[in-house]
């Protein structure tokens, strides 16, 4: 499987992502919403913008590895983080950052999203993680 990942001239630059993904291959993984909760389904990180960035990819990187991938293999990526601020961004991304090498984290990021929502699954959920890869 190949991804590849760019940003065409006239796009909006630099950017902590790209802003394409073309990826060849036939099995298709889609990692659900993914929050801020332990195998046991307990809370972690409450109240934590940056702690639940970080847990939710780390369970989301169990998710793609559980079908055999890994982030470099994702193709899209979409957050959803209730109550979203501009002023948020430096504690969401201090989250990424404390699991990017942990996790292997492609920098830039592949296209993602970032969304603000009013309320997720419960009220202590600052953060919600999908992930889309391909593999051969």
């Amino acid at each position: 499987m190949t991804v590849q990942l760019f940003s065409p001239e006239g796009m909006m630059q630099p950017v902590p992502y790209n802003h394409v993904s073309v990826a060849t291959g036939s099995r298709h993984v889609h990692v659900a919403g993914q929050i801020a909760r332990d195998a046991d389904a307990n809370p972690v990180a409450t109240g934590d913008l940056a702690g639940q960035v970080a847990q939710a990819l780390r369970n989301t990187a169990r998710g793609l590895d559980g079908a055999g991938a890994t982030f470099g293999d994702v193709v899209r990526l979409r957050f959803f983080v209730t109550k979203w601020q501009p002023e948020m961004m430096d504690d969401f991304m201090a989250g990424v950052e404390s699991v990017a090498g942990e996790l292997g984290l492609p920098q830039p990021f592949p296209p993602v999203s970032l969304i603000g929502v009013d309320y997720l699954f419960e009220p202590d959920v600052l953060v919600e993680v999908e992930a889309y890869a391909v593999l051969d």
